[in-house]
C-alpha cells in the first residue's frame, strides 16, 4: 500500500524496531559482505586495548541499512528519491535498534508528490545514532 499525499500530515511518524539485540556475528556478517574488514568491528583486542573503546561496533553502513529498511517498510520499494544520514554514536554488540521517519514537508515538483522526512534510530538506552533525511515519491 502506497503513502497518500492527502493521508499525511506534517510531523506524522512512523517507527520500527529494526534490530534486536545485535550479534557479533551480524557485524561480522556485514564485514564479509561489505568487505570492511577494519579491525573496530572485529578484533576485540585492538578495539579495547588500542583504540580504547569499550567495545567492537557495528559498522555505520550497517545501521544505515537497516534504518533504510524502515524506510522501504514505510514509502515502499522503489520510491526513496534521496537518503542521506549522520553516524551520531556507535552501536555496540546487544543493541536494539529503533528508527523513526517524521514527516517534515509534502510537495510538488513537475506534477508528482513527494515527502520530506527527518530520521532518527536510537538504541533502547534512547542514544541517537543515526540522524538523516529521505525524499521520497508518494501518490496523491
Amino acid at each position: 500500500m502506497a503513502l497518500k499525499s492527502s493521508e499525511l500530515n506534517i510531523g506524522d511518524q512512523y517507527s520500527e524496531e529494526v534490530c534486536n539485540n545485535l550479534s557479533r556475528t551480524q557485524i561480522v556478517q556485514y564485514a564479509g559482505s561489505s568487505g570492511d574488514y577494519n579491525p573496530l568491528h572485529s578484533d576485540e583486542v585492538f578495539t579495547t586495548q588500542i583504540a580504547k573503546y569499550p567495545s567492537v561496533f557495528a559498522h555505520g553502513m550497517l545501521s544505515m541499512g537497516m534504518t533504510g529498511r524502515m524506510l522501504t517498510n514505510y514509502v515502499g520499494d522503489g520510491r526513496l528519491t534521496a537518503y542521506g544520514v549522520r553516524f551520531t554514536s556507535q552501536v555496540f554488540p546487544g543493541a536494539t535498534l529503533t528508527a523513526t521517519a517524521t514527516v517534515e514537508a509534502i510537495r510538488e515538483e513537475a506534477g508528482t508528490q513527494y515527502v520530506d522526512l527527518q530520521l532518527s534510530t536510537t538504541d533502547e538506552a534512547g542514544v541517537e545514532v543515526i540522524k538523516g533525511n529521505a525524499s521520497a515519491r508518494i501518490d496523491p
